[in-house]
């Protein structure tokens, strides 16, 4: 399960440092980047409020199988050459994909792991999740930098890699149960919406707002920093490009098994507060245009992102009833990829309207004050002692 989620969001961040290459090829603009990077987190939406509790009543192999395969057909997109609608596709699919497997895959771990064991079980969900998104821009930079086919390689490995993954699962014995299914949900269709438990109420606004500020500034340097890079700061090699977002990726994967004995409350204010401090060096980096300031700040996001991120899991896993856990999940993932699409795409239209440099340094100011509310609303929060 740990695999099928790290090689789903592989594919949700292949495209980042090829970007500037597809712009040049098709001619699309800064905005048509953002609106890319918003169909994906759209079609993630899609998933979460359609198929939300699904893997309650069917069991997580079937939901995790079916994300896959819209991986796999993610892929045959871009490998399409139909331009930018075949883009446009790949995204949607990819965006599908990860909406059917994060929340799946991670609550089936939690419920894998033994109850004194679901510190551990959270931790490898969120770290396998964020070391797929830091190696999707790292292997499609590598295979650009050498040459070989850049726009065609990196999705050919991805598909294969999906399709291994998937025999995988396929093979693998089914340890976790599907719920009892209601007579409403065998009679006829029905949708059953993402959900927030009377226990996790008093702690999920504190908890949506540092994930919303977290991610919207994850989504601004997976979408846009190679644009930053390239036209702003004279950097064109994409491998560096690529190689800049794993390294956000990673520190934030590090920075989770790094912390993984610090309680959840202490973590996810510490979090808030590391990134608050990078987003000011994000913005003095572009005001003064230090390519050096930029890369240092883009790791620090990923490190203070990982901490605020693995606390959150748990903090919301935790609180949830084990009955209503994809529920809530999917409540926690809905804020998840709304702050990494909808202020991206904001920032498209500004970055048109005023410049890019003026839009990243308008955004930074945006995320900063959401940060300094997160930091306000946790530290007033009772989130407890979780691990």
């Amino acid at each position: 399960m740990a695999a099928a989620l790290t090689v789903t969001m592989v594919g949700t961040t292949l495209p980042t440092p090829l970007y500037p290459a597809l712009q040049r090829r098709l001619g699309f603009d800064d905005l048509t980047i953002t609106v890319l990077f918003a169909i994906y987190a759209g079609g993630v939406l899609l998933a979460l409020v359609f198929l939300g509790r699904v893997s309650d009543l069917i069991g997580p192999r079937p939901v995790l199988m079916a994300g896959l395969g819209a991986a796999a057909f993610s892929a045959l997109a871009f490998l399409s050459g139909t331009g930018l609608t075949g883009l446009l596709i790949g995204r949607l699919l990819s965006g599908l994909s990860a909406g059917m497997v994060t929340g799946t895959a991670t609550v089936a771990l939690a419920e894998l792991a033994p109850p004194d064991r679901h510190g551990r079980a959270t931790l490898v969900a969120t770290a396998s999740n964020t070391l797929g998104l830091a190696c999707g821009p790292l292997l499609s930079g590598l295979l650009a930098a050498l040459g070989l086919f850049p726009l065609v390689a990196p999705f050919m490995v991805h598909l294969a890699l999906v399709i291994v993954v998937g025999a995988g699962l396929w093979l693998a014995p089914e340890l976790t149960s599907p719920r009892p299914m209601p007579t409403r949900a065998r009679s006829r269709f029905h949708i059953d919406w993402p959900t927030l438990p009377r226990e996790v109420r008093p702690v999920f606004p504190a908890v949506a707002v540092g994930m919303f500020a977290c991610f919207a500034m994850l989504g601004l340097v997976a979408a846009v920093e190679p644009a930053f890079l390239t036209r702003l700061l004279n950097v064109t090699n994409p491998l560096l490009s690529g190689g800049v977002v794993f390294a956000m990726f990673a520190g934030s994967a590090l920075s989770q098994v790094a912390t993984r004995r610090l309680r959840a409350a202490s973590a996810l204010v510490a979090g808030c507060a590391i990134v608050l401090v990078a987003v000011f060096g994000f913005a003095t980096a572009l005001f003064i245009g230090s390519a050096a300031l930029i890369v240092f700040s883009t790791i620090v996001i990923g490190i203070g992102q990982g901490l605020a991120f693995r606390a959150a899991v748990a903090i919301s896993s935790a609180r949830s009833p084990s009955d209503e856990r994809s529920g809530t999940m999917s409540s926690f993932f809905l804020v998840v990829y709304l702050g990494i699409s909808v202020p991206v795409v904001a920032a498209g239209y500004a970055a048109d309207a005023t410049g890019l440099r003026t839009a990243g340094i308008g955004f930074t100011a945006a995320v900063a004050a959401l940060l300094l509310t997160a930091l306000i609303t946790t530290t007033r929060a009772r989130i407890g002692e979780i691990q």
